[in-house]
């Protein structure tokens, strides 16, 4: 399949799950998996039902953030015993952690534990109640270090300067192309869910860029049906939102999130990207 085919409206849908991400708790919601074991579990359901990518963050033993590969590791395994083919892409945050040894930690892993993808944000940023910070010399060392491993960087865009700095970094690093980009939109202190600011964005991509939108918070909902109607993907998960609903009254689940894509998508007749459809687009070796 080209990139150009997968432009079109009818051709699969890449789905990623974020199932974790750094931010909910069990205060929050009582579906957010925490432990390896929960993550595994949630991310192994999801792949039953049919996912392409899922995007991991880690909890250490009283379920906060972790950058520790050790705590990634026995994901990683567990996800793969399960389902070897499934893209797995792993976080290499700025939210919680300023050193590069750190966010780098999990770039080690070696052998079947090795991560296909991990991700990359390319500029500074501020949440609703926290930044992260990414210094240039950092998003460079990161990259670097991922080329050096063979692992593919997931690009974070959040606005219109993070996708021009995507391409000085492809430029100048000779990253092998195509890149996979996530938009994700709705953040205070970012683009918002509005067409013209998609619009923007996908004419600020790197040429040839596979992407999927996402939402952060509610503005998953409606972005979720724009990605699945037209998007090459969409990015979703408790990561990114916690509810069925705008108005907030029900709670959602990993596995709702990845049923309701798959309503949506059937609506308009799109099939589902496989694990090896993404592999073969993105030049990743099967694991089989």
């Amino acid at each position: 399949m080209s990139n150009k085919a997968l432009m079109t409206s009818s051709s699969p849908l890449i789905i990623n799950l974020a199932p974790t991400g750094a931010i909910p708790s069990r205060s929050m919601t009582p579906h957010v998996p925490l432990s390896s074991q929960d993550i595994v579990r949630d991310v192994i359901a999801a792949a039953e039902i049919g996912i392409s990518i899922v995007h991991i963050h880690a909890r250490d033993e009283q379920g906060k953030p972790t950058y520790k590969k050790e705590f990634f590791a026995p994901i990683i395994a567990g996800i793969r015993e399960h389902n070897p083919e499934l893209v797995i892409c792993v976080s290499c945050s700025g939210r919680d952690f300023s050193q590069l040894e750190q966010r780098a930690d999990v770039l080690e892993l070696k052998g079947d534990l090795k991560p296909d993808m991990a991700s990359l944000t390319t500029s500074s940023l501020n949440f609703l109640q926290q930044a992260s910070i990414n210094e240039p010399q950092m998003v460079f060392a990161l990259a670097e270090r991922m080329l050096e491993r063979g692992i593919l960087p997931e690009i974070e865009i959040l606005d219109l300067g993070m996708a021009n700095y995507a391409k000085y970094l492809i430029n100048k690093l000779e990253i092998q192309t195509p890149i996979y980009a996530n938009i994700m939109l709705g953040n205070i202190a970012s683009a918002q869910a509005d067409l013209l600011s998609i619009a923007a964005l996908i004419h600020s991509l790197p040429q040839g860029a596979l992407w999927s939108l996402g939402g952060i918070g509610d503005a998953q909902i409606p972005l979720t049906a724009l990605a699945a109607a037209m998007a090459p993907g969409v990015r979703i998960g408790l990561e990114d939102f916690l509810w069925m609903d705008r108005e907030r009254t029900q709670l959602t689940t990993n596995v709702a999130m990845v049923q309701r894509i798959y309503q949506l998508a059937s609506l308009v007749d799109r099939p589902i990207m496989s694990p090896q459809e993404l592999r073969l687009l993105l030049g990743l070796k099967s694991l089989r």
